[in-house]
């Protein structure tokens, strides 16, 4: 399975008729995860074909309310449904204090295991790995403590060219160590490279997700080459001013990151609701970085 994401929200401040506030999900083979939780987001789930009961992480970059107001109405969700298997719900700090405040003023005790895990938004460090995926976190700059998002997937094992392993009479219990890059010892102790008995599988896929943020080049070290950057685009270049005051970047800055970076796509969003139709910033962003797309509901991307 390929991976996907999948937009939700993509309008800052308030939500409107035609765009919710922020939210996406990246869906993998084995992981569905829901990066933002504005307000509608269980709504737009509904209406893009997005199982709830699949979200087996969630990811929350600020707790400004465009970002989190709908957390905990989906947390809720889950109880009235009977969820048994666990949650994780990272953010950084004061994001457990924002959960347990809301679902103990509404009276809700929770039927299944919910795990609030906070990080320092400041410290970029990986947060969660398995075998497949790994998630590390991108210091932001805005008015609150604020991170980014940037998921690996695990390199795939090499693949074994079968004629060669036949030739040098390698057993079978040795095949694993060859997909992890290891060389073959032969019976007379001559080594056998490990790029003549086996070659790369396909490439590793990667996406960022850099919401709410200042123009900041730091960034670009962290997403190198990545295969999909999305990174907030709420102002045209010309409110260069009124995106510093507010700590937001403009349409042609997140462009910049994303040529500096030399990212294969960019998907811009976080969009002003003083444009009504922000194709504007998507021909602002492409005039730097000409593989740049609009965040739109619904759209589904694939990496």
């Amino acid at each position: 399975m390929s991976w996907q994401v999948t937009v939700l929200g993509t309008n800052s401040a308030v939500p409107t008729p035609q765009r919710s506030p922020s939210a996406q999900v990246l869906s993998t083979e084995k992981h569905s995860i829901l990066i933002d939780c504005g307000e509608g987001t269980q709504v737009r789930m509904t209406s893009f074909g997005i199982k709830r009961s699949r979200i087996d992480c969630i990811l929350i970059t600020h707790l400004h309310g465009d970002h989190v107001f709908g957390l905990p109405g989906l947390l809720t969700s889950y109880n009235l449904f009977r969820r048994e298997r666990k949650l994780q719900v990272y953010g950084p700090k004061g994001l457990r204090a924002f959960v347990t405040h809301n679902l103990e003023m509404i009276g809700t005790h929770m039927n299944y295991d919910l795990e609030i895990i906070e990080h320092n938004a400041a410290d970029p460090k990986r947060i969660y790995q398995d075998e497949h995926l790994e998630i590390r976190t991108i210091p932001l700059s805005h008015r609150v403590p604020t991170t980014g998002y940037l998921f690996r997937e695990k390199i795939p094992p090499r693949k074994i060219i079968s004629e060669k392993a036949t030739a040098y009479n390698i057993p079978y219990t040795a095949m694993r160590s060859l997909q992890l890059g290891e060389d073959w010892i032969a019976a007379d102790g001559s080594t056998i490279p490990n790029e003549q008995l086996t070659f790369p599988n396909r490439t590793a896929r990667s996406f960022a997700y850099c919401s709410d943020t200042a123009y900041r080049e730091d960034i670009v070290d962290q997403v190198r080459s990545i295969d999909l950057l999305y990174h907030e685009a709420t102002f045209l270049h010309e409110l260069e001013k009124e995106a510093d005051k507010r700590m937001h970047s403009t349409a042609k800055q997140a462009a910049l990151i994303a040529r500096k970076a030399e990212v294969k796509k960019l998907m811009i969003g976080h969009f002003s609701t003083r444009y009504k139709d922000p194709k504007i910033l998507l021909e602002e962003a492409k005039q730097t970085f000409e593989p740049t797309i609009l965040a739109e509901e619904g759209l589904v991307v694939e990496i």
